[in-house]
């Protein structure tokens, strides 16, 4: 596999020089003296690994081409670097992110550091190339294991040995998208000095040269300020995302009343700001990640808080019961008891239809200019119980409230347990 670089710059002496650059490590390029060119070649090439972008070039500009780039579903996937002068301030760079910029990289050329930060991306694409081969090669080995099991000419050995194949192809794909969650982590930790940067001078323009703005002048400030506040809230949401998966995770048993109580605290603000009745019936003690659950209950009282009705005072009931999952397995029946903690509202709900949808990375049912938000809280309470080997639903209709029900396995500490004596073994 020999990664692919397309290059962009309207001067030929600057490709020429760059090139030269990456050459050694053995990469593969594609050059264009413009953005109009380089969309052509995209028209008909999609595996680039990155693509390097001058971003003053005449007629078509590298931020321009960018966002034409990323309107294209197949090309979504390639990372851009933006090549510019020392000149570029800050609004600049900030516009080079809005449209889809990963990093930057400045002329003169400091071969090293170009060098250094091509690789960085070219590492990632090799790792995504790895793993959807190692996906291709589960998904053949699964076929060829139906077809023997049909045809009954599999043995006991061989299933055994396609097992541990299995087991090892699992923890391969657990090593890559740790790795890929800490490149998340690190990426959105490194997006917010600039963002602070972007924050600070525009505060204090507005604060220092208000008076001189007329009113379309200072509703393009406010514009500015509000959507570097969502940007640092998305960077906030991304890094708390990303820190589960890279930090160890502590487990005990715990009183979910005093858990639920220090959080009730901590939003204490937000829940007079709507007048908000908070409903809690006593809950268990639980062997849980006191840290993750607490996040779990801010999330999701924070989220029916957010989507609460007009003119009416919302209404949050907390509760919990014992239920049990049976599960037929070789002729006896197993049963596994799970603690389901209900967190039920009276805001706008939505369709049930949706109720999978709101789960996802970045998946929203509103716009911001409805409802703020980033797309991630729900993602994040997916991940919190999940981590907990538990699952998480939701009960809805439009304009009657909506449920969210986490189930929690009892005996949560076993299985962790038996779950890390299994990898030690392995």
């Amino acid at each position: 596999m020999q990664p692919k670089i397309l290059l962009v710059d309207d001067r030929d002496d600057n490709l020429l020089s760059v090139e030269a650059i990456l050459k050694p490590d053995g990469y593969e390029f594609s050059k264009a003296n413009s953005g109009r060119q380089a969309l052509k070649i995209l028209l008909s090439e999609f595996d680039f690994a990155l693509i390097l972008m001058d971003v003053k070039m005449p007629n078509l500009n590298g931020i321009e081409t960018a966002s034409l780039i990323y309107e294209r579903e197949k090309l979504k996937h390639i990372p851009i670097i933006f090549i510019t002068a020392h000149s570029s301030g800050d609004e600049s760079i900030f516009k080079g992110y809005r449209a889809g910029a990963v990093d930057y990289i400045y002329k003169p050329f400091n071969p090293e550091l170009l060098r250094a930060k091509v690789a960085v991306f070219i590492e990632l694409y090799k790792k995504n190339y790895r793993l959807m081969a190692q996906e291709q090669k589960l998904m053949t080995i699964n076929r060829n294991l139906e077809s023997e099991i049909n045809e009954h000419k599999i043995s006991e050995e061989k299933i055994k040995a396609l097992n541990h194949q299995l087991v090892e192809s699992v923890d391969q794909l657990e090593t890559v998208n740790k790795d890929l969650d800490h490149f998340a982590f690190m990426a959105s930790h490194d997006l917010q000095e600039p963002l602070r940067k972007i924050r600070m001078y525009s505060d204090k323009l507005f604060s220092k040269y208000q008076d001189g703005f007329d009113e379309e002048g200072k509703m393009y400030l406010s514009r500015l300020q509000n959507s570097a506040e969502r940007m640092q809230a998305l960077i906030k949401d991304i890094l708390t995302f990303s820190k589960m998966a890279i930090e160890k995770n502590t487990f005990e048993n715990s009183d979910l009343n005093i858990l639920l109580n220090e959080e009730m605290e901590e939003i204490e603000t937000a829940v007079n700001e709507k007048n908000a009745i908070i409903l809690i019936d006593p809950l268990p003690t639980l062997y849980v990640n006191p840290r993750l659950i607490k996040l779990l209950f801010n999330n999701l009282i924070s989220n029916s808080l957010k989507y609460s009705k007009m003119n009416t005072r919302p209404v949050i009931r907390i509760y919990s019961e014992t239920n049990l999952v049976d599960e037929a397995e070789k002729g006896k029946t197993k049963v596994d008891k799970y603690c389901r903690i209900f967190v039920e509202d009276n805001g706008i709900g939505f369709e049930q239809q949706y109720a999978e949808h709101i789960f996802g990375m970045f998946k929203r049912l509103h716009s911001n200019a409805d409802f703020e938000g980033t797309g991630i809280g729900l993602a994040l309470c997916k991940k919190i119980v999940d981590e907990h080997q538990g699952f998480i639903s939701a009960r809805s209709k439009v304009d009657e409230g909506s449920t969210f029900i986490i189930s929690i396995p009892l005996n949560l500490s076993k299985k962790i347990k038996i779950s890390s004596r299994h990898k030690n073994y392995s």
